[in-house]
């Protein structure tokens, strides 16, 4: 199944997702309609809180990129950076910032900890194009968006577009999540 992305102002792109505690036929399931949507999507890499789940639990696959077609697909859970180093520059997107690319600056290499489907305890080092990956879908999980981490000054060139997705006013090849509508509360 398809999930909808949650997109821009969402709150559950926000909060701070909650460890799981293991992996049952449910969570299961997650994950494979997580690996659907994103390659539907097209995208490289989903985070559990895209799909308005907020769990420590992410997807990626870089293999459909060319020079990473020797990539495995890989499920992260309950990941935890423990060692950065040098940094870089790239353009990303999201699929929850629809129509929004911005460079954003990076470790180029990390050392991870985290268990994979299985619940299995890994520590690796990752670089390049996988540690990028995986640094912006942990973002999701601490309810951070790539936007966060670009300048102030390219922040404020993509505002109207940021305002749009806000208001619900985005297209998509793929599905969204339906914006709730603000409610004012009267004191």
């Amino acid at each position: 199944m398809i999930l909808p992305i949650n997109t821009y102002s969402d709150p559950v792109l926000t909060a701070t997702a909650k460890p799981l505690k293991g992996v049952d036929s449910s969570i299961e399931e997650l994950i494979a309609e997580m690996f659907q949507t994103m390659y539907k999507a097209p995208g490289i890499g989903l985070a559990a809180p895209q799909v308005g789940h907020s769990l420590r639990l992410l997807v990626v696959d870089i293999s459909t990129i060319s020079e990473y077609a020797d990539y495995k697909p890989m499920v992260v859970i309950n990941p935890r950076i423990v060692s950065v180093s040098g940094r870089n520059s790239m353009e990303e997107g999201c699929l929850s910032v629809p129509g929004v690319a911005g460079d954003v600056i990076r470790p180029s290499r990390i050392t991870l900890h985290y268990r994979d489907e299985k619940f299995e305890e890994h520590t690796e080092e990752f670089s390049d194009m996988m540690a990028r990956v995986l640094q912006h879908e942990i973002d999701h999980l601490d309810g951070t968006l790539f936007i966060d981490r670009m300048e102030k000054r390219d922040r404020r060139k993509i505002q109207k577009t940021l305002d749009a997705i806000k208001q619900g006013r985005v297209k998509t090849s793929y599905p969204v999540a339906p914006h709730a509508p603000k409610i004012a509360v009267e004191a």
